[in-house]
């Protein structure tokens, strides 16, 4: 009987388990219509806060993962920005947007890609996107604690949530 016992208990545990993966919810969560489905190993273990604002005429939803320093000071980690706006009507305009936004110079030196078929740029700090008119997506690494690859696997595993 204690065999039984043990069996019994074991397939509770693996139930159990796989019911609770099965409830998680994605690595990054969902932001405005969209789920973060991949972060990268320096964003593990941060704190997460959301911002909702608006400047320029565009709305911002904002989640912002950040590290306490050993002095008591955090340092952001990454962000991920949802904007919309008819500033972002296509990739030249939200471009244009994110000049001004970021205080960029004309002379930004951006590469293209593709995020599932929408375009996109992206340089050493930052991916944006915009995956239809009036929206754009943009993952920064402002500290440099992410590096190019991962930002860009961070912006591949942002998706549209589904309706």
């Amino acid at each position: 009987m204690p065999l039984v016992r043990l069996a019994a208990s074991a397939l509770a545990l693996v139930l159990a388990l796989a019911l609770t993966a099965a409830g998680t919810p994605p690595r990054g969560g969902a932001l405005d219509g969209f789920t973060i489905g991949h972060l990268p190993a320096p964003a593990e273990g941060a704190s997460s806060s959301d911002f909702t604002y608006e400047w320029g005429e565009v709305g911002f939803n904002s989640r912002v993962w950040e590290k306490r320093l050993e002095d008591g000071a955090a340092r952001v980690v990454l962000q991920v920005l949802v904007m919309r706006g008819d500033r972002l009507a296509d990739l030249d305009s939200t471009r244009a947007f994110l000049t001004e936004y970021h205080e960029r110079t004309d002379g930004w030196e951006l590469a293209e890609f593709d995020n599932g078929g929408s375009p996109g740029l992206h340089g050493d700090a930052e991916v944006f996107w915009t995956p239809e008119a009036g929206v754009a997506v943009e993952v920064r690494d402002p500290f440099g604690l992410v590096g190019p690859d991962e930002l860009l696997a961070t912006a591949r595993g942002i998706a549209a949530s589904p309706a």
